[in-house]
């Protein structure tokens, strides 16, 4: 006898889809036993490697490298473009120096905090926080979806930042990557488009390329037809073709409807972060 551990398809027959994307399929009389186990816990070094992928996927119109610390600026368009973040040892004097930095551009010192990768910062209060949800693009990808290089003033006007038009400088935030490919989705009813999302594709350290998944916005009157899980499986079918093995969302914590969603299309929590702001 021997053993196979993966995600259980089918029940009969046993279809097991393994970690290597393998599906090992046995007749049930053949089994003995199936037992239900925990998820595996995610380490803290695929927690800095998804860091690493998706500060590279979100770098701001400009950054910096401290040592291993990313700084980047936006013109405080999105916490996310203007905060540090931290993928590797602290430099030394780095808190400073991230002040200094962040100063210069008369923007207040903000660090991304990930879970277990956090930065010692007694009296920073830590705000915003997010769960990171990834999936394997097979278990995601979709019907082919619009998808150009660039985002047009179509794109943009159909882009919304907290229910609101995008301020003066964010397009420029939304077109930075860092050794990267960008895709923006869009889809379209007649002339308007009713839908928009935005794709990176970047690597982590170990060279495995992610797909990142931001800026899901579906109009209002065309909201709960299935376009958000339409235009993100097609935005990962095209990170697929880009050699993409995994996809990942950045959603708000308190946002259970979205991160339910993001479960029944496959995606599965791996680590949570916050912003530490200086007080």
């Amino acid at each position: 006898m021997t053993d196979v551990l993966g995600l259980l398809e089918s029940v009969d027959p046993v279809r097991v889809r393994a970690a290597d994307g393998r599906v090992v399929q046995v007749a049930s009389d053949d089994v003995v036993a199936l037992k239900t186990v925990p998820p595996r816990p995610v380490s803290t070094r695929a927690v800095r490697a998804l860091e690493h992928a998706a500060a590279l996927a979100w770098p701001g119109s400009e950054h910096a490298w401290l040592e291993s610390w990313l700084v980047r600026a936006g013109g405080g368009f999105t916490a996310r473009a203007n905060s540090c973040a931290p993928l590797g040892p602290v430099p030394e004097d780095g808190v400073q120096r991230v002040r200094a930095w962040y100063a210069e551009r008369g923007l207040p010192a903000r660090f991304t905090q990930p879970d277990r990768l956090a930065v010692d910062l007694p009296g920073w209060p830590v705000i915003d926080r997010s769960r990171v949800l990834t999936a394997p693009v097979a278990d995601v990808a979709g019907a082919e979806v619009d998808v150009r290089d660039e985002p047009d003033d179509e794109w943009l006007g159909a882009c919304r930042h907290r229910g609101r038009t995008l301020p003066p400088g964010a397009a420029g935030v939304l077109r930075a990557v860092v050794d990267g490919e960008l895709g923006f989705a869009r889809v379209t009813r007649g002339s308007e488009v009713v839908a928009v999302a935005r794709g990176a594709v970047t690597a982590a350290p170990d060279g495995t390329p992610w797909l990142g998944l931001t800026v899901v916005e579906v109009a209002p009157r065309a909201r709960r037809q299935g376009l958000g899980g339409r235009i993100c499986a097609g935005l990962v079918a095209w990170g697929a073709e880009r050699g993409a093995q995994g996809a990942y969302l950045q959603v708000a914590e308190p946002n259970t409807p979205a991160r339910a969603l993001c479960a029944a299309a496959g995606f599965t929590d791996h680590h949570g972060y916050g912003y530490a702001l200086e007080p």
